[in-house]
């Protein structure tokens, strides 16, 4: 359910009965150069994006740093949360 322009006592209204019913919620408004905006999504699922962590090889290069794993900038991985 989308909800704006309504006053504050019908928003927490609608959402109750969302929330009750496992129903996601949106309100927002804008006035002049300031808004709101409100979520209840109750439970539910994102996915994050994340830098793929790679493994460095041994004996490719000399140093503490050949321990270390190494973010690679340019493959990501999707996480489910």
């Amino acid at each position: 359910v989308c909800l704006t322009c309504c006053s504050r006592d019908v928003m927490v209204r609608i959402d109750g009965i969302c929330h009750r019913n496992g129903v996601k919620f949106f309100s927002g408004d804008v006035f002049g150069y300031h808004g709101y905006m409100f979520a209840d999504l109750g439970e539910h699922d994102f996915v994050e994006e994340k830098p793929k962590v790679s493994k460095v090889h041994p004996g490719v290069e000399d140093g503490p740093d050949t321990k270390k794993a190494r973010l690679d900038s340019s493959e990501t991985t999707m996480v489910k949360k």
